[in-house]
């Protein structure tokens, strides 16, 4: 977890927390968006966007892709189960 940025919040009654304009700001995150967190083993804490999860996440799968094209796999599967398909 990269530690470049880094701002106070402060826990709030019934447990809230406020997150900074600036670091809403930093997020990309307006009232009403969502936010993951992540609770980390050593107590720390840190929060994801639902965007930056999934933006996360394409990137992860884009990586183990390698120069696959992963639709294009999907696609050719397809066919070659409805040919199996139509010749029963």
């Amino acid at each position: 977890m990269s530690h470049d940025t880094s701002f106070v919040v402060r826990l709030g009654d019934r447990g809230r927390l406020v997150l900074p304009a600036a670091l809403r700001q930093h997020l990309g995150i307006r009232t009403g968006d969502e936010v993951i967190a992540f609770a980390a083993d050593d107590g720390g804490v840190s929060l994801i966007s639902r965007q930056g999860a999934v933006r996360r996440a394409r990137g992860l799968l884009r990586s183990s892709a390698g120069d696959r094209s992963l639709a294009g796999e999907l696609i050719r599967q397809r066919r070659l189960e409805a040919h199996a398909e139509n010749d029963e």
